[in-house]
């Protein structure tokens, strides 16, 4: 299956069926000349888009693809690939409700809770009976919603006032005729209903996991409304769901033309041309209109593995939150390691049990690489009863693992991670007393079980604490710039909340997602990027009520120019590593949704703007094709001067200047600016200050910088800051490389 894109449509989107059907036929004549006839082109074609993106889906063979790919109208083709969603098991790489900065009543109350805000979610659906999606006290649906349930079944999904639309995409997973159980937006897996409560979910108090965390569950925007497209489905033969490029597209082009305000996408795949991702095509679509779109960094975890990296995205890395879920492990000799989980069950208090590594109870048959793994099958039940039992971390989620030794007659098993550099420990629905700690402490517990003859330990039951530091912790299983398609392009652009989140959830499988979980959970707690981005869509909605006149770009500048860079012990953030973070990890930093709402100046972009990109990065066609309206690449402007809120250099000959322009949103005044400049670098700004004698007033300024001596064969940070005594306007500086005479 291929995507043969088009561009954008010239119509307007107010059409008949038969206007619809013109534009279908117009997809059937232009591949008929490359297929045979129209009949074929028909057979051929599983989706049309027909309203805001113009394109379709069709299977192929690699020869007429290529041929396609030289007609004049089409602007780029690629295969129909499947992206992932951007939630963590314990076998990927994997590292707080409360957000650092609590979100005080002001700007709920100033932004009334996001109300009338239409919030989108690309993802598995919903499951409409969760209390999240209540409509108790709701007014009518705003006017301007043209979107509908589909399959308004028990089998689909029921509308109310609160989830005022349910979709699903499924012929480019299921093929022309898709089996049956692919025809209904509810939620099988769990996931979207985690994603879309975070953003918008209602007030419902007394949510918790097996009793942790247990207070007011809420989404960022309580009052907004809410709409599911579910594109992500979930195959029979394997474990995680798979979201192809043709549905996605499909999905962003009935949400454009419903009338969401905000798009949350918690999936992707590695980045890939802007012109041939089905995530950065359906944005750009969706940006042109006026919807702002935040989706995931990924869970890469390591250096250039950002997703979703396109300019005109809000990308959204993860972080811990200063609420954790202990359950330690004491050892027979005093000895007490810190560990999380949210297991549903605890051992007996008062006594110590019987400690083992598993290559010690393995099977005669299993070899020492499965058993200490806690494979299926390595553990042998004679050996293991009646004993806590030590897995490593890898191959199957830990909650398999609890499983394996659980089955094996196993009372509780300790979790350690494999390796140092990626050591960070949640807590996952164990279905056994677990603990899950570092790998450096699993040092210390193995060389206790290898120097005891009778080695003993308990596992203390599961217990939230609040306030922990330091927080926020960049999560290390959050992707990493740099941008690998457009370098000069900071991502991600924000970290938020990630690791550990109670969102509501699925009652159509267990917390773990795996067939023999018959447990059943109204709320449950997620981690990875998935999980970071809608509490940004949640903001995005906030700021949205409050300034319905801002464009998605100003909302984005607004979010990254007021985030912070330090933690709660007033220290800059950390990774995992204890190691202090930097912005290709955070982007510009932690969000502060409370600065957010007033943050005196944004950097703006307009349609042309980003069509001026699109001319930069070396689209030369007509991009008639993207709008209707005129615009031509007559010359292509430099890409280290496209008005971002973040400055970066991917290499810094002697020396350049590059440019950028502010426009008030606040109230008169003058702002200076203060500059900390990247080790090696030195940095000047002209003018030093700007005045501002109305909102919607624009200052354009330039940032020279200059190599000072020698080389910087690694990147730098600083930063640049603009103050008026009450904003704070920070941008990052970043450059990669540099020398003095290039």
């Amino acid at each position: 299956a291929y995507v043969v894109y088009l561009g954008g449509h010239s119509h307007s989107p107010e059409l008949s069926s038969v206007d619809l059907e013109q534009v279908t036929e117009s997809h059937h004549e232009l591949l008929g000349t490359f297929v045979g006839s129209k009949e074929n082109a028909r057979s051929v074609i599983f989706y049309s888009y027909t309203r805001h993106i113009n394109g379709f889906a069709a299977y192929l063979d690699e020869e007429e693809a290529a041929e396609i790919s030289k007609h004049p109208d089409v602007i780029s083709i690629f295969l129909n690939k499947r992206n992932k969603l951007h939630t963590t098991r314990s076998w990927e790489f994997m590292a707080l409700e409360k957000n650092g900065e609590t979100l005080p009543a002001s700007i709920w109350q100033k932004a009334r809770f996001g109300e009338d805000v239409i919030i989108g979610n690309l993802d598995t659906g919903v499951w409409p009976e969760s209390e999240s999606f209540n409509d108790k006290g709701m007014g009518p649906i705003p006017a301007k919603w043209r979107g509908s349930c589909q399959n308004s079944t028990k089998l689909g999904v029921f509308c109310n006032r609160k989830l005022i639309g349910a979709k699903y995409f499924n012929k480019g997973v299921g093929g022309i005729n898709p089996p049956l159980k692919y025809f209904t937006a509810r939620d099988t897996n769990g996931h979207g209903t985690h994603t879309l409560s975070t953003a918008g979910g209602r007030f419902v108090k007394g949510a918790n996991l097996f009793g942790a965390g247990n207070g007011t569950a809420k989404g960022g925007a309580p009052n907004a409304r809410v709409a599911a497209y579910k594109v992500c489905w979930d195959p029979p033969i394997t474990l995680e769901s798979v979201c192809d490029d043709a549905d996605i597209l499909a999905g962003f082009d009935e949400a454009i033309h419903d009338g969401v305000d905000v798009l949350s996408v918690s999936l992707g795949q590695f980045s890939r041309d802007y012109l041939n991702d089905a995530v950065a095509i359906g944005s750009f679509h969706a940006v042109m209109n006026g919807i702002t779109v935040v989706c995931s960094a990924g869970n890469g975890g390591i250096s250039r593995s950002v997703n979703n990296a396109a300019p005109w995205i809000i990308t959204v890395g993860a972080s811990s939150i200063d609420r954790e879920f202990s359950s330690d492990v004491i050892l027979g000799n005093k000895l007490r390691f810190k560990g999380q989980s949210l297991s549903s069950n605890a051992l007996p208090r008062g006594k110590l049990y019987p400690l083992t590594t598993a290559e010690k109870v393995k099977e005669s048959n299993a070899t020492n690489d499965d058993s200490r793994f806690c494979m299926a099958g390595t553990l042998d039940p004679e050996k293991v009863k009646g004993k806590i039992v030590v897995c490593i971390q890898g191959n199957i989620t830990g909650v398999q693992k609890g499983k394996v030794v659980s089955d094996a007659g196993g009372i509780g098993m300790i979790l350690v991670n494999k390796d140092v550099e990626y050591d960070g420990v949640f807590a996952e629905a164990h279905v056994l007393p677990t603990s899950h700690i570092t790998a450096a402490d699993g040092l210390g517990l193995i060389a206790y079980i290898d120097s005891t003859k009778s080695p003993m330990a308990f596992i203390t039951p599961v217990a939230t604490q609040l306030d922990t530091k330091p927080a926020p912790v960049v999560a290390y299983f959050s992707s990493r710039g740099p941008n690998n398609i457009t370098p000069e392009i900071l991502k991600p652009d924000i970290i938020a909340p990630g690791v550990n989140i109670i969102a509501a959830f699925s009652q159509a499988i267990g917390p773990s997602n795996l067939p023999f979980d018959e447990r059943r959970v109204l709320f449950n707690s997620l981690s990875g990027t998935s999980m970071a981005c809608p509490h940004v869509s949640g903001i995005v909605g906030l700021l949205k009520a409050l300034h319905p006149d801002w464009s998605p770009s100003a909302i984005k500048s607004a979010i990254m120019t007021t985030a912070r860079v330090r933690g709660n012990t007033k220290e800059p953030i950390l990774n995992t590593l204890h190691v202090k973070a930097d912005p290709f990890m955070y982007g510009s930093g932690h969000v502060r949704p409370n600065r957010a709402m007033d943050p005196g100046l944004v950097y703006d972009l307009k349609k042309d703007d980003y069509l001026n990109f699109l001319c930069s990065v070396g689209y030369n066609g007509s991009l008639s094709k993207f709008t209707s309206e005129n615009h031509t690449c007559t010359k292509s402007p430099r890409l280290v001067d496209f008005n971002y809120p973040a400055i970066t250099l991917p290499t810094l000959y002697s020396s350049t200047t590059v440019t950028r322009t502010l426009k008030n949103v606040g109230s008169p005044g003058t702002y200076t600016v203060k500059v900390i400049e990247p080790h090696g670098v030195s940095v000047i700004v002209k003018p030093k200050s700007l005045k501002f004698e109305k909102v919607g007033e624009e200052k354009t300024f330039k940032v020279s910088m200059k190599v000072k001596q020698g080389f910087i064969e690694e990147s730098v940070f600083g930063g640049i800051l603009w103050s008026d005594g009450a904003h704070a306007v920070r941008s990052p500086i970043v450059v990669m490389q540099g020398v003095v005479n290039g």
